[in-house]
C-alpha cells in the first residue's frame, strides 16, 4: 500500500482523533473544567449529534473555556448532557449545587425509530429530575413532544451547526458544476426511515443521461445505478458535497439533521421530504416533496432555478450556535473568539 494512499490517512486521521479524545478525558481529570459534556463520543465517522457535540466542544476550547467530557469538577460552572447517550447514574452522583444543568434532546425517538422502547420517557425524566434548561435543535422537536404530552424544563431551540473549517461552500462556484447534474445523499444510519426505500425508486425514474447519483453511508436496500461510498471522514466528505450539484434527503421524523446542514453548508441546494425539521434548515433553498411521484419535477424546477436558491441559503454558524449555547449555560458569551 502506498504511503499517502487514501486507506493510511484516514487511519492517521482515526488516530489523531483517538488521541485527541483520550486527552480530553485525561485533561478533564487533571483540570477542573469550566464547562462539562455528559456524552458517549465517538470516533468519525459516526452519528449527527456526535459530529455536532465533537464541533461545539472544539468551538468551547477555541475560546479558551476548559472542557471536560463526562466529568464534573469543584470549578465546574455549566453541564451539558446529551438525550441518554451518557452514563445517567455517573451524572447523577456528580451533580452539585450551582451547577446550570442544561439537556440537549432530539427526537421524539419513538416516532423517529417507528417504535416506542420507552427512551422518551427516560429522557423526560432525567429532563425533569436535573435539567434547569432544556435545548431543542428545531421547533418540530419541541412541539411533537409537546403533543405527546411531554413538558420539559424551560425549553429553547437551538438548531445545530456544522464545523466551517470543514464544510464551507466553493467561493469560486455560482452554479452547476457542468456535465451530468451531480446529486447526492447521505446517512450514517441504516434506519429504513431514513429514505433508503425513496433513493432506490429514483433508480428507476431518473434520466441518467442527464443526472449522476452518488450515496454515502449505511443502506439495507442494495443500489445498483447510485454510487454507494461507505461513511468517511468529515473532510473527505465535505470535498465529496462540494463537487456535487444536488442534495436529497427523503429521512423522516429526523428533528435536525446534521447531513442535510453539513450538505447546505457546502453550498448544496435540497431536495428534501416534507418530514421533521427539514424545512428549518433549507428554507427557501430548496424544494420539498409529500410523495416521491414528486421529486423528477422539482429536481428539473431546482435545476432552472440553481443560483437563485443556492444564493438563498443561510445556515447559522457554529460561532453563532455556540453564543446561544454558552447564553443557556450562563456563561460570558464575550469570552475570547
Amino acid at each position: 500500500m502506498k504511503i499517502g494512499s487514501p486507506s493510511i490517512r484516514q487511519r492517521v486521521g482515526r488516530l489523531g482523533h483517538r488521541l485527541s479524545l483520550l486527552w480530553a478525558q485525561a485533561r478533564a481529570r487533571l483540570e477542573n473544567s469550566e464547562v462539562a459534556i455528559f456524552h458517549r463520543f465517538r470516533l468519525p465517522p459516526w452519528g449527527g449529534g456526535n459530529q455536532f457535540l465533537l464541533a461545539l466542544r472544539e468551538e468551547f476550547e477555541r475560546r479558551g473555556l476548559r472542557v471536560g467530557g463526562n466529568v464534573i469538577t469543584s470549578d465546574t460552572r455549566a453541564c451539558l448532557f446529551n438525550s441518554f447517550n451518557f452514563d445517567f447514574d455517573r451524572l447523577r452522583c456528580m451533580n452539585r449545587e450551582g451547577r446550570r444543568m442544561v439537556h440537549r434532546v432530539d427526537g421524539p425517538i419513538g416516532v423517529y425509530r417507528g417504535r416506542d422502547d420507552g427512551s422518551d420517557r427516560r429522557i423526560w425524566e432525567i429532563n425533569n429530575e436535573l435539567a434547569d434548561a432544556t435545548v431543542f435543535q428545531s421547533s418540530y422537536s419541541l412541539q411533537r413532544h409537546a403533543g405527546l404530552g411531554l413538558s420539559f424544563q424551560s425549553p429553547v431551540v437551538i438548531m445545530n451547526a456544522a464545523n466551517a473549517r470543514i464544510f464551507y461552500p466553493d467561493p469560486a462556484r455560482t452554479g452547476l458544476s457542468g456535465g451530468k447534474v451531480k446529486l447526492i445523499s447521505t446517512s450514517w444510519s441504516d434506519n429504513p426511515n431514513k429514505g433508503a426505500a425513496t433513493y432506490k425508486w429514483l433508480e428507476g425514474h431518473l434520466d441518467w443521461d442527464r443526472f449522476e447519483y452518488t450515496f454515502v453511508g449505511h443502506s439495507q436496500i442494495r443500489f445498483e445505478r447510485i454510487r454507494v461510498l461507505k461513511p468517511m471522514s468529515s473532510r473527505g466528505l465535505a470535498d465529496l458535497l462540494r463537487r456535487s450539484d444536488i442534495f436529497i434527503t427523503a429521512s423522516l421524523h429526523d428533528p435536525c439533521s446534521n447531513s442535510l446542514i453539513e450538505a447546505v453548508s457546502c453550498g448544496l441546494p435540497a431536495i428534501y421530504a416534507r418530514s421533521g425539521g427539514h424545512a428549518e434548515i433549507v428554507k427557501e433553498a430548496g424544494l420539498g416533496f409529500s410523495a416521491v411521484e414528486e421529486i423528477p419535477q422539482l429536481l428539473e424546477q431546482l435545476v432552472d432555478e440553481y443560483a437563485v436558491r443556492r444564493a438563498r441559503i443561510s445556515v447559522p454558524t457554529l460561532a453563532q450556535v455556540a453564543d446561544r449555547y454558552l447564553a443557556v449555560m450562563g456563561i460570558d458569551t464575550t469570552r475570547a473568539g
